[in-house]
């Protein structure tokens, strides 16, 4: 079994081919079409407009404007997250030709679409970060001085958690079935339709949710400056343990992988 040393630098060597078949899978997205990427941007927008509109109504906000952004932040970001883990249960069965008949690490695989989920993260969130800014100038500036450790921390997190889960769909296909039902109910029990008191008693799920421990320090250093030192480190903590301990299942399943898929 491969050392986790060594398929670390197995993925550093290789790395520009992995990072080039996702962008290729990138471009060939939106062949054909007049605004190309866009369409990522333009989307989350419309869908933040309309929720906002509804949600704003429902639970009668006092500020419009600073509503439309937490939201439109929220939903930006649990896109991708939700995306990512989406993709995941299939990802092997998906290149099962490759690898059943070639020697190349899985972990090329998983770093594909990693690639190939970042790139779909920055197109949409740049468009929306833009959009939002309108709403609420100092964006732009809390971006560039306060949010990159949060931001390290969901392209993290967006590797290792669709590695487990992508491991675990090859050996069990009920999750496939199991994993939207999942996330949906993440989503409806995390705070970014509304805000965290208005869980009440089960507000405490929100501490305990990995995934809104992600987004929840990236929307505040965007909207009030500052990063929660905390919560990012501690985030940062897990996810270099998240990503030891994916890498260890992934060298372990290497020889049955192929017949798993």
């Amino acid at each position: 079994m491969a050392s986790i040393t060594d398929t670390l630098n197995y993925a550093w060597r290789t790395r520009r081919v992995w990072w080039f078949t996702a962008t290729s899978r990138t471009r060939a997205r939106f062949a054909r079409t007049f605004f190309g990427s866009f369409w990522l941007g333009f989307s989350n927008m419309l869908s933040i407009a309309a929720l906002a509109l509804v949600y704003g109504t429902v639970f009668k906000v006092e500020n419009f404007q600073i509503y439309i952004v937490y939201l439109g932040l929220g939903l930006v970001i649990w896109n991708s997250i939700a995306g990512a883990i989406s993709a995941a249960p299939n990802l092997f069965e998906q290149n099962s030709a490759h690898v059943q008949n070639t020697n190349l690490n899985p972990v090329f695989y998983t770093l594909e679409e990693w690639s190939f989920q970042i790139q779909t993260f920055v197109q949409s969130f740049g468009l929306v970060l833009l959009g939002l800014a309108f709403f609420q100038h100092s964006l732009l500036a809390n971006f560039l001085l306060f949010s990159w450790l949060p931001i390290v921390n969901l392209i993290l997190i967006l590797y290792w958690v669709p590695l487990i889960v992508c491991l675990l769909g090859a050996r069990y296909r009920d999750l496939y079935q199991l994993v939207p039902i999942a996330l949906q109910l993440l989503f409806l029990l995390s705070p970014i339709l509304y805000d965290k008191k208005n869980l009440g008693p089960l507000a405490w799920t929100a501490d305990i949710n990995p995934l809104y421990r992600v987004l929840s320090p990236l929307r505040h250093s965007l909207m009030h400056g500052g990063i929660l030192w905390g919560q990012v480190a501690s985030m940062l903590l897990l996810n270099v343990v998240g990503i030891i301990f994916g890498i260890w299942l992934l060298n372990r399943a290497r020889k049955t992988l192929p017949f798993l898929i």
